[in-house]
C-alpha cells in the first residue's frame, strides 16, 4: 500500500486499535469497587466484601473482554452463509439494504454490544461471588464504561491528520450509540460512523465488510481496513479489502507463531510494529502530516 494507489476509504476497528479499553475498564472497575466498599450507605454482604478484596480487576476486565469476543464470534458464525467467502460479493444473507441507508436488520432480534456488556457483567459478578457489590442501577451504569474509553495517545492526532486527506470511518462491532459517545469522549473525528449493528451481523462475518464498502458505493479493493487484530484483517482481506495492521501491546489474540507466519506470508498490506507509534505511523506512510509529532 502506498500513496501511488491509495485507498478511497479507511475503515477503522475501534476497541484496542483506536481506544485503550484495558486501562480504562480496569481502572474504572477498581475505582468503583473501592468507592462501593468504602461507602457508609452501601449494604454489602460480608462474603462479597471478602471476595472483592482479593479480585484482580485487570484480570476481571480481560474476562469481560473475552466474553465479548466469544459473543461476537458466535454471532458471526450464525450469520454466515456458504457464499460468504466469495471475494468482492456480498453474501445473499447480508441484511444490508442501501435504500435504508444501512439501518436495516436481519429478521429476528439483534443483540447489541451494549446489551451483551450488561448481561455478561452480571454473569461475571455472579461467577466471582460479587453479586451485591453494586446495585442493579450501578451495575448498569458501570456496563456503559465502554462508551467512555480513553484513546491511545497517537489516535486523535493521527485521525485528524488522516481525516484531512482521506474519508475515515469506523467499522466496529460496537453499536452506533456507543461509537458516537466514544467519538465525542476521545476526540475521534470520523467522517461517518459505520457499525456492525447496521448490517445485523458481527465481524468477522464477511457481510459486514462488504456491506460497508457497498454503503459508500465502493469496491472492496478501494477500501482499507485498519485493525490491531489479524482475524479482523484476514476476513477483510478475503473479500478484497486492503489491510493495515497496527500492532498494540497485549491486543493480538493470535499465537506468536501465527503472527510470525502472517507477517512472512505478507498478506497484510501495511504492517506497523508495536514500536512505531501506532496510527501516527499509518498517517506518515499514507502521506498525512501530523502537526507537532515530527512524523
Amino acid at each position: 500500500m502506498s500513496t501511488i494507489n491509495p485507498p478511497k476509504a479507511l475503515f477503522f476497528d475501534v476497541f484496542g486499535t483506536v481506544v485503550d479499553w484495558r486501562t480504562t475498564v480496569s481502572q474504572t472497575l477498581s475505582t468503583q469497587a473501592t468507592f462501593s466498599l468504602n461507602s457508609t450507605t452501601a449494604s454489602i454482604p460480608a462474603s462479597v466484601r471478602l471476595f472483592a478484596s482479593t479480585v484482580s480487576w485487570p484480570d476481571f476486565a480481560q474476562e469481560w473482554r473475552d466474553t465479548y469476543r466469544a459473543f461476537t464470534l458466535a454471532h458471526s458464525k450464525r450469520a454466515s452463509s456458504p457464499s460468504s467467502s466469495a471475494k468482492g460479493k456480498r453474501p445473499a444473507s447480508s441484511p444490508y439494504a442501501p435504500e435504508a441507508n444501512g439501518a436495516s436488520y436481519a429478521s429476528g432480534a439483534f443483540k447489541t454490544v451494549d446489551q451483551h456488556h450488561h448481561d455478561s457483567l452480571v454473569q461475571l459478578l455472579d461467577a466471582h461471588h460479587l453479586t451485591g457489590l453494586w446495585t442493579p442501577a450501578e451495575t448498569h451504569a458501570l456496563s456503559q464504561i465502554w462508551h467512555f474509553l480513553d484513546p491511545h495517545p497517537d489516535s486523535p492526532p493521527a485521525l485528524h491528520a488522516l481525516g484531512s486527506c482521506y474519508p475515515i470511518y469506523t467499522l466496529s462491532n460496537g453499536n452506533v450509540s456507543l461509537l458516537r459517545d466514544l467519538s465525542l469522549h476521545a476526540d475521534l473525528p470520523w467522517t461517518r460512523i459505520l457499525s456492525s449493528e447496521h448490517f445485523g451481523a458481527y465481524k468477522p462475518n464477511p457481510g459486514v465488510y462488504l456491506g460497508a464498502a457497498e454503503a459508500l458505493g465502493l469496491r472492496p479493493d478501494q477500501c482499507a481496513m485498519v485493525a490491531s487484530h489479524l482475524d479482523d484483517l484476514k476476513a477483510a482481506s478475503r473479500i478484497g479489502m486492503q489491510t493495515v495492521y497496527v500492532e498494540r501491546v497485549d491486543e493480538e489474540d493470535w499465537m506468536e507463531d501465527e503472527v510470525r507466519d502472517a507477517r512472512a506470508e505478507a498478506w497484510v498490506d501495511m504492517w506497523v510494529g508495536v514500536e512505531e507509534r501506532g496510527c501516527l505511523e499509518v498517517a506518515r506512510r499514507l502521506g498525512a502530516g501530523v502537526a507537532g509529532w515530527n512524523v
